[in-house]
């Protein structure tokens, strides 16, 4: 079963007298930083807090002490200093849909939402870049670059709502990423505060810097090495054609077995992704495309490019679909049609509301070749454990997401649940895979690194994370086996005598 990494702590006590005497250090907090941002950029009661006691992964709660929200870069400075100083741990956070509890607060302290530094800032097409701040939605940035002959390609399927900094934070992938790369492929600079509230810049508008990359490293790390204030991200110049396919089939096993002729044939299409019949049916219910609700799964597949050379791919994709058992394969015959396509795959989860009440969402890796595998295991876990599972996935580089559907009301269906998503994360790996490909480790997944590496690889890690996160006090509790410890070695040094509980 899934080791649960949650602390719960107590709400912030006193650890030190102030000038007063009597001041606890939650009152020192929230009195200091109204002098950094006002009353109205700040939350402490409880009934304001309970807003902010999860993100995407609603199975693992715990309230924060302050929430804050700065809109610069000097603001934050200010805050972590203020941090520091109290002894208090901090955790980032966007739009709050992180689906791996990247952004829990573990073990209480202060949450710095970073939503209201929304701008971007430069636009320059001459050079392919944009800056943005954090905050900034990512398909804000998408209608911003609309007619000018650019894009931002990294699209996950929460374009809608979820940030550019949360992006940076997961190393986020999305449909489109099959050809066009993940977000590390498409940053090439960040600005952040450092934990000990220093500014850093790593990366910039240029195309390549010397040295090490930095960059590269801070993507992916899930606010583990300080706060991002502004991203240098690369444009990509819209292609001249695009063909948006429906492939419809009896059954998955068809549908995966599809998906490797295609790449097998050398064929990379510019995004691949598969839905079995449950979501289909929650789709349809909710938008009225026109899926045929007996299929056992579709194929979304889109191919772009030159034109002569997307419609040689299309053709040879139709052939390949009816050979591998497609009953039809259907064409967007008109733009309207292909948004709504698009419409509907990224937000089959919202759709899910109408099969669930509660779902949980995993983000398993495997093979391409070993897709039908995971997927046969998914079901025989599915059925073991009593819990309905529907799939919707990028499934051009085997990034599966099963959606594994219950009532967060039951004590024992969240048992159920944890115990089918411990198994079939560990099958990915049996198979030659990872346990995530774009949510990151957050504190669900902590229990695998672990199985992934090996001990001299995550005390390597440990070392970078030291040394860019000296004591800890930065989202601890995130990612690495070892980094509860250090997170509750500080909670304890700001709340003595507290004693945890799992």
């Amino acid at each position: 079963m899934i080791e649960l990494s949650l602390v719960r702590l107590s709400p912030i006590k006193d650890n030190r007298m102030s000038s007063s005497a009597t001041e606890t250090t939650a009152q020192q907090l929230i009195r200091r930083f109204r002098d950094v941002v006002g009353e109205e950029a700040l939350l402490y009661r409880p009934e304001e807090l309970i807003v902010y006691e999860c993100d995407g992964y609603v199975v693992e709660k715990k309230v924060p002490d302050v929430v804050v929200f700065p809109e610069s870069r000097d603001q934050i400075v200010a805050l972590v200093r203020i941090c520091n100083e109290l002894e208090v741990p901090f955790v980032p956070r966007g739009a709050g849909t992180s689906l791996a509890g990247g952004t829990l607060p573990v073990g209480g302290g202060v949450m710095i939402t970073l939503t209201r530094m929304h701008d971007i800032l430069e636009i320059n097409y001459r050079d392919r870049y944009a800056v943005v701040q954090p905050g900034l939605v990512n398909v804000h940035l998408t209608q911003a670059l609309k007619g000018s002959g650019y894009h931002y390609a990294p699209d996950p399927s929460s374009q809608g709502a979820c940030t550019l900094g949360g992006n940076v934070a997961t190393n986020s992938g999305g449909p489109h990423t099959l050809k066009y790369g993940v977000t590390v492929n498409h940053v090439l600079g960040i600005e952040f505060v450092s934990p000990q509230g220093e500014i850093i810049q790593i990366g910039g508008p240029e195309e390549e810097s010397p040295g090490y990359d930095l960059t590269g490293l801070f993507v992916g790390s899930e606010g583990t090495f300080g706060i991002c204030t502004k991203i240098w991200v690369r444009l990509t110049r819209d292609p001249a054609a695009h063909r948006t396919l429906l492939g419809v089939f009896e059954t998955v096993k068809d549908a995966t077995e599809t998906i490797s002729a295609i790449i097998g044939a050398g064929i990379i299409p510019a995004a691949l992704e598969m839905m079995d019949q449950g979501i289909i049916a929650a789709l349809e219910d909710a938008f009225h495309f026109g899926f045929p609700l007996d299929a056992g799964a579709v194929l979304l597949i889109e191919t772009d490019g030159l034109e002569i050379s997307v419609e040689e791919e299309v053709r040879q994709i139709e052939q390949l679909c009816t050979e591998n058992g497609a009953r039809e394969v259907r064409r967007a015959q008109t733009e309207q049609e292909r948004q709504l396509l698009w419409k509907c795959r990224k937000q089959a989860f919202g759709a899910i509301g109408r099969l669930s009440p509660s779902y949980c969402t995993q983000d398993g890796v495997v093979p391409r070749t070993k897709l039908p595998e995971i997927l046969d295991f998914i079901t025989e876990s599915s059925e073991r454990h009593g819990i309905r599972v529907v799939n919707v996935f990028h499934a051009g580089d085997g990034n599966i997401h099963p959606i594994l559907l219950f009532d967060e009301r039951d004590p024992e269906q969240i048992q159920r649940v944890m115990q089918a998503s411990d198994e079939i994360l560990n099958r990915c790996i049996d198979l030659g895979g990872s346990v995530t490909g774009e949510h990151g480790i957050g504190v669900e997944k902590i229990s695998f690194m672990s199985r992934l590496f090996t001990e001299e690889d995550l005390e390597v890690m440990g070392r970078i994370r030291i040394a860019m996160n000296p004591k800890g006090n930065c989202s601890p509790s995130k990612m690495l086996p070892t980094a509860g410890a250090c997170g509750m070695e500080h909670i304890e040094r700001s709340h003595p005598g507290k004693q945890a509980h799992a």
